[in-house]
């Protein structure tokens, strides 16, 4: 009985919810958490958790069921959540190609300024920048540039996690947890099961298989114990070393 009392205070007061979270996503976080600990029998659970070394990528859950079974769970609240990590290599390598064409308009922007600036100089030396043809071409040249820097954050964040074969070789099983509707079952990305809401299978993910030794099974649950201490001193207001 008071087991059944402090979940319920827990799920309500969302004691492990992140600041830039939303309630939805802490929920799908929550349920996806219940399956995996009662249906796929994981005694090891974590919440964003680093599984590639320093550098790498966080994944929403990662636990570890028996025989040494690796899950991997995603949580995707919106249509739009879901598509920012639905890329294939492909999809970067078409984004990259644009690169040579969006540097080049960046340039020419460039050069416009540069002789609007001339022009300007020489027609009107003691009030220059008053020129209607040096503001166009200064207005003009800011435009292009900030596309030029939103398409190099893209690049720098563009996602191939759904695709990416050395993501997919980490775990056993891979599965989304979405609300009914965001992910269907054409646009699931090959080798992924998806949870619903509730929690329940919708589509079981096949079995990969991964290679694995005590050293792979170490770094796993070592990343799940590390990642479950900061939530632990997150949810207490201690400070502590991002790693």
């Amino acid at each position: 009985m008071v087991d059944a009392v402090v979940a319920a205070d827990s799920a309500t007061s969302g004691p492990f919810k992140r600041g830039n979270e939303t309630g939805l996503t802490y929920d799908l976080k929550m349920a996806a958490w219940e399956w995996l600990y009662h249906q796929a029998g994981c005694r090891v659970i974590g919440l964003e958790v680093k599984l590639e070394g320093p550098g790498g990528r966080i994944v929403d859950l990662a636990a570890v069921g028996p025989q040494n079974t690796f899950y991997i769970v995603e949580v995707k609240s919106s249509k739009s959540d879901f598509s920012r990590d639905d890329h294939t290599a492909g999809d970067f390598s078409e984004l990259r190609e644009r690169e040579e064409t969006v540097a080049g308009r960046t340039e020419l922007a460039k050069d416009t300024l540069r002789q609007a600036v001339d022009y300007a100089k020489a027609t009107r030396p003691d009030s220059w920048r008053e020129v209607p043809a040096f503001k166009q071409a200064l207005a003009d040249y800011r435009r292009v540039a900030g596309k030029e820097e939103a398409y190099r954050n893209r690049v720098a964040t563009f996602s191939t996690k759904f695709h990416d074969p050395k993501f997919m070789g980490i775990a056993d099983y891979h599965y989304l947890i979405a609300p009914k509707g965001v992910v269907t079952r054409n646009s699931l990305p090959p080798q992924w099961g998806l949870l619903d809401e509730t929690p329940s299978v919708s589509y079981p993910a096949p079995h990969k298989g991964p290679r694995k030794n005590s050293g792979i099974v170490s770094n796993f649950l070592r990343a799940i114990a590390r990642s479950n201490t900061t939530s632990m001193m997150r949810s207490q207001g201690m400070s502590f070393t991002r790693v």
